[in-house]
């Protein structure tokens, strides 16, 4: 019996061990990317107003309600023409709670040649350098790309700071509430 009662008490303990280890290991990860720079996951996304490269305004506020795939990127960046197309991929397949946006920090020529280019049909606005107040300097862009996953109540949860394929953008998105 004393036997059992110790067995039992020592299996407990590793189970408890094990938990413990697991939770620290998922708290390091949150913890790794907010050292990398950008907004914290679990944060409130701010809101931005932006000219869209076809002329209109957005703002991340009007989507509240959807899903947000925001990511910050520029033409002359190679990860990001090379996650482009999985973008317009998942642009085409993404149902209606679902919205891309793509924030460039180009020139407008640049983007418009871009775009036409390789047939991009996603939002994209423009974060205008010269502005007094940057939309990539309140997401604290410092590299590129970057990608932060913004569910229907407005909230970060979770960012990417490297290029993405189409199964990244479907697991993230997908994970969202």
């Amino acid at each position: 019996m004393l036997k059992k009662i110790i067995a039992s008490v020592a299996l407990l303990s590793l189970i408890t061990v094990a938990i413990v280890q697991a939770m620290d290991n998922e708290s390091k990860g949150n913890d790794e990317k907010d050292a990398l720079g950008g907004l914290k996951i679990g944060a409130k996304a701010p809101d931005f107003s932006l000219k869209t490269l076809d002329g209109k305004q957005v703002e991340l506020s009007d989507y509240e309600g959807k899903k947000v795939m925001l990511n910050f990127w520029a033409t002359w960046c190679p990860p990001c023409k090379k996650e482009m197309p999985d973008m317009e991929k998942y642009t085409q397949q993404a149902g209606d709670d679902v919205v891309v946006l793509a924030v460039n920090i180009d020139p407008e020529n640049d983007v418009q040649a871009f775009v036409e280019d390789n047939g991009i049909t996603f939002t994209i606005p423009l974060d205008s350098q010269s502005a007094k107040n940057p939309v990539n300097e309140r997401y604290k862009i410092l590299s590129i790309p970057t990608t932060y996953f913004i569910d229907k109540k407005g909230i970060i949860r979770n960012k990417v700071i490297s290029a993405m394929t189409l199964k990244d953008m479907e697991r993230n998105i997908n994970s969202m509430q």
